[in-house]
């Protein structure tokens, strides 16, 4: 994203009742599952939903109590706690079939630790973090109001409030920022189409969310009434799974920055701490927010890369866009891998990773998100490195 000139800038957001994210939430179901009964279980779990069918497939390793009967059970109480019971796909009757085998050998032997060797990366890959100052979660504006949007409307439906009466789980948000260099001023334009029962027309929807539209974003941002787009077909009944398939791992963008900075490729749903794709991933958020929030930069963008089976990262990357504060970077590199291991088992060990923390993570972004200290929740959104990264460099 620029630092200078005027522009527009958009990212998008779905619900926790979109079909990916149904997919998402049952992967990290499954992975808490084996989580809560073996804190050091192995699981890369990855769902396919679709009308009335759920399919479970992927590599575990853990505990015999974790059986395809308990899987089942969790699956359909994931799908009523998002709240589906419509014809099409409902948690009562949906057909749940489990084809989870065991972790690869060659993989297993990469990662584990034994005799003078480390817990090695589960896979090679490059992950990135960020953190900027456009919000108070230190994140991009666009994503962090598209997500807001679509909590909001969420929280109202789960507790019955009239205003959203008739809206069901599906939906997704988009909302496009005018920049002034590289701030946010306003909103130009916003889109929010949402699942509803039959026999509501466009513009009652619209009634009902406009003034959530205008309460969520700040004061003086809103679009002109043409440029809010609810519902742009007319009509969205058929929703969830049994409008379209979803997978496990196909919202990483909505997961991440909203496409504000670099991806490395890798999701997070369904697979344990041992995966440095979700891991490392964490791991870079939470430097970048501490260095944001430290006063080193407005801007942090971070990239760590593994070799599978290494324990070490393979490099250290900090780019503090424009480095307007005149952070030494490469010494910054090096002070950030003396305050945080960065081996994987150093990573889950700091983090508090190995607990049944995910099923929250599986909606409404990964990053961004207040900690919980009681359910051990959002730990790589603390900010607890500020203190030694300002006495590092003399703030």
């Amino acid at each position: 994203m620029r630092d200078k000139g005027e522009f527009l800038f958009t990212s998008e957001s779905v619900s926790e009742g979109h079909p990916d994210k149904v997919a998402d939430r049952i992967s990290d179901t499954v992975l808490d599952a084996y989580l809560a009964a073996d804190p050091y279980a192995r699981v890369a779990c990855e769902t396919l939903v679709t009308t009335n069918r759920v399919v479970l497939a992927g590599e575990t390793r853990g505990p015999d109590t974790v059986t395809p009967e308990l899987l089942v059970h969790l699956t359909r109480m994931a799908i009523h706690d998002i709240g589906y019971d419509q014809e099409g796909f409902s948690w009562k009757n949906a057909d749940v079939a489990v084809h989870l085998h065991a972790q690869s050998s060659d993989i297993a032997q990469g990662v584990d630790a034994s005799g003078n060797k480390d817990e090695g990366a589960g896979d090679q890959g490059i992950m990135f973090g960020y953190a900027c100052t456009e919000t108070p979660s230190l994140m991009p504006a666009p994503l962090y109001y598209s997500h807001l949007l679509l909590r909001r409307i969420s929280e109202l439906r789960r507790n019955q409030d009239v205003m959203v009466q008739g809206l069901l789980p599906d939906a997704k948000s988009q909302v496009t920022l005018r920049y002034v260099d590289g701030k946010p001023v306003a909103a130009t334009s916003v889109v929010i189409s949402t699942q509803h029962v039959e026999g509501m027309n466009q513009s009652s929807i619209k009634a009902k969310l406009m003034p959530l539209i205008e309460s969520t974003l700040p004061k003086g941002w809103m679009p002109r009434d043409n440029e809010i787009y609810i519902n742009p077909t007319g009509n969205f009944v058929i929703g969830g799974p049994d409008g379209d398939c979803g997978l496990t791992g196909r919202k990483i963008i909505v997961d991440t920055y909203g496409g504000a900075a670099p991806h490395g490729g890798g999701a997070f749903s369904g697979k344990d701490p041992t995966k440095v794709d979700r891991s490392a991933a964490y791991a870079c958020r939470y430097l970048a927010k501490n260095v944001v929030a430290a006063g080193l930069a407005d801007k942090c963008t971070l990239q760590i890369s593994y070799a599978i089976g290494v324990s070490h990262p393979l490099s250290v990357y900090v780019e503090l866009h424009g480095n307007p504060y005149d952070v030494d970077e490469a010494r910054l590199e090096m002070t950030l891998r003396e305050l945080m291991d960065l081996r994987p088992r150093g990573i889950r060990e700091h983090l508090h990773l190995n607990r049944p923390i995910y099923g929250v993570t599986s909606a409404y972004g990964h990053f961004g998100r207040e900690p919980d200290a009681e359910k051990g929740t959002f730990t790589w959104e603390k900010t607890d490195l500020v203190g030694q990264l300002k006495s590092a460099f003399g703030r």
